[in-house]
Parts: structure tokens; C-alpha cells; sequence
């Protein structure tokens, strides 16, 4: 049975990581390598996973559409963003932004945003479910 996690206050999202686009980053155009943030995307969405299953034993299984909305350029701050949308019997599904943020004045901008999806596994890789003191936890257990 999956249970949806509750809203978290005004809907916000948490910050999971930040980075620095480099120049080292970017493909012919001059922007951000789409493989690039896809790498950041799971693995800030692995920590994430594994912060809020209490494990880490936690893997992607599921990577649902990415929308790459506006580029990443060299000297960027790139925020990733996470929000716990709900919990499985083994599973997990996080919706995930990735933010341009301006140190000038604050401002935010999505650059790409996906819903992942990851299994908690045991030592031989096979699924195991999510411990009921992470749905009470997350405000999601039985009464």
C-alpha cells in the first residue's frame, strides 16, 4: 500500500545539494551537459532517499520524465531541490528541481525537474520493505 506524504509547509521543497557549473561542465553550446545534471539529479536524490528511508540501502529504479526547461551556463549555482511525494512498501517517490540561483539577488530559476523513484534493498540486492518508524516519522503511519 503506497501513502502519500503529507504537504510539507506551503508545499516547499527541500535543498539537497549545490553546485557550481564549470566549464569543464558544458558541451559545444555552452551549456550544462544534460548528463551532467542528470548525475547530480540521482545522486542528490540517492542522499535524499536514503535521508528519509533512514538506510543506505537505497537504489533508483525509476526516472520518470525530465523536463530540461532553461540552460545551465558556466559560473551558474545549480540548486537541487527534494520533496518526499510518497512511501511504498520497499519504495520511495521523490519529485526533484534543479534551480538556477542568483547570489546577486536570490532569485530562482527551474532549470530541469523529474520524479525518481528508489528500492530499498538488502545485502543480495533484493527489494526489503521501508521500516513502519519511517512512516510514522514522516507523519504517515497507522493510527
Amino acid at each position: 500500500m503506497k501513502m502519500s506524504a503529507p504537504p510539507r509547509k506551503g508545499n516547499e521543497m527541500e535543498l539537497i545539494t549545490t553546485h557550481v557549473c564549470k566549464v569543464s561542465d558544458v558541451g559545444f553550446h555552452g551549456n550544462l551537459f544534460g548528463g551532467q545534471m542528470l548525475a547530480w539529479l540521482d545522486e542528490a536524490a540517492a542522499a535524499y532517499a536514503c535521508q528519509m528511508c533512514d538506510t543506505p540501502r537505497m537504489v533508483t529504479v525509476k526516472v520518470e520524465t525530465v523536463n530540461f526547461r532553461l540552460p545551465g551556463r558556466p559560473h551558474q549555482i545549480i540548486k537541487i531541490y527534494g520533496m518526499l511525494l510518497e512511501i511504498g512498501k520497499t519504495s520511495v517517490k521523490l519529485k526533484l528541481e534543479a534551480r538556477r540561483h542568483s547570489p546577486y539577488n536570490g532569485q530562482q530559476k527551474i532549470v530541469c525537474d523529474t520524479v525518481m523513484t528508489f528500492v530499498r534493498i538488502d545485502g543480495d540486492g533484493d527489494p526489503v520493505p521501508i521500516g513502519e518508524h519511517v512512516r510514522i516519522k514522516r507523519g504517515l503511519g497507522l493510527s
